[in-house]
């Protein structure tokens, strides 16, 4: 019998590893994700390296070889997750070469430290992505007011992009016709759209976890906020990527901008471990696994059904009127969000830089 993983395929969403460590990436455990469970892409961000980092995890030799070298810390930092990302792209090539470069990618994260600069996010964004080389390396920028210039100029500029942090609808639009007219300007500069992927990563658990903090104990509005507001995100998507103005850009070879369920892990133990993956199982989509997910989905009887994301939109639209006649403001709820979002991810890769000077004491450098 398949795997409940390998199964999302069938239904046209595609199962992504919200994880890497080198171990996983060297010692096969990636591979045999791909192979048995049907996984098409991984993705990163400054939390995940410094777990990996924290516990040493193969990384100690090059961290000490940088050092002796005088490599700065932050610098040591890139040269350990270009390494990891590339290998892991490389494990992800068959599948970018079989889906015509339509999956198969791997994720790594501009810095969070310059979420709130356009400019610096820009030319971070193509450092990276011509560091590593590779055609399935898609680079995440956060959404972030000063994000979405730069997901314009990225994308215009031929750079796969995944576009991290997004939790309102708005910001959703925002990003969509940021990928729009980035993909205009670059068939206007005679590039090719089909040689560029997007990804907008809509965040999800998250949603319910401060949504249910404002509403009262035992309120039946508890712990759906969270798939309403992602399927109304896909409704935005299907209607977004329509009309006259796509259909050029289509007939050019360009790709849909897939949202991405970032976040999937249930938070609150009260609900099932699953809810955010089998709600929202829809075509043009992804869905990214942390490693909670992955056992949960092995170890449960998980019934996965297609197009559930399509499923009762209108009681999604309820929702969140509902939401409004309880007193919680969607607004303010997505706007805390996004700004406890930047600053999280800005502290975990301070933490991670504070990590890898920790770990050169360690060893005696």
């Amino acid at each position: 019998m398949a795997s409940a993983i390998a199964r999302l395929n069938d239904f046209g969403q595609s199962p992504w590893y919200d994880n890497i460590t080198r171990s996983l990436v060297r010692e096969g455990g990636l591979a045999a994700l791909v192979a048995d469970d049907g996984i098409r892409g991984v993705t990163s961000n400054p939390t995940i390296f410094e777990k990996a980092i924290a516990g040493g995890e193969g990384y100690d030799d090059q961290l000490l070889g940088l050092h002796r070298d005088g490599t700065g810390t932050e610098d040591a930092f890139w040269a350990l997750a270009v390494d990891d990302i590339g290998h892991a792209a490389d494990i992800l090539r068959p599948v970018y070469d079989a889906q015509g470069g339509g999956d198969g990618f791997v994720s790594i994260e501009v810095s969070p430290l310059l979420a709130h600069d356009t400019a610096a996010t820009i030319e971070q964004a193509a450092a990276l992505f011509a560091r590593l080389g590779r055609p399935n390396i898609l680079v995440k920028i956060p959404a972030t007011v000063e994000g979405v210039p730069a997901i314009e100029e990225t994308i215009a500029a031929g750079i796969n992009v995944n576009v991290t942090l997004i939790f309102s609808l708005q910001r959703h639009a925002e990003v969509i016709e940021a990928y729009l007219r980035g993909l205009e300007r670059l068939v206007a500069s005679g590039g090719d759209p089909a040689k560029v992927a997007s990804v907008a990563s809509f965040f999800v658990s998250r949603v319910d976890t401060e949504t249910d903090r404002r509403l009262a104990a035992g309120s039946p509005l508890r712990g759906r906020a969270a798939v309403a507001n992602a399927k109304l995100a896909y409704e935005l998507f299907q209607q977004r990527f329509a009309g006259e103005r796509w259909d050029a850009l289509a007939a050019k070879g360009a790709r849909l901008q897939r949202p991405l369920w970032a976040s999937t892990s249930t938070k609150n133990p009260a609900y099932s471990p699953t809810l955010y993956v089998d709600t929202l199982v829809g075509s043009d989509t992804v869905n990214t696994l942390a490693p909670a997910s992955i056992d949960a989905l092995h170890d449960g009887d998980v019934l996965l059904r297609a197009d559930t994301v399509t499923e009762d939109v209108e009681g999604a639209h309820q929702v969140m009127s509902d939401l409004a006649a309880a007193g919680v403001s969607y607004d303010d709820v997505t706007a805390t969000l996004e700004r406890e979002g930047v600053a999280s991810f800005a502290q975990s890769f301070r933490d991670l830089l504070g990590t890898l000077e920790r770990r050169v004491g360690e060893l005696g450098a």
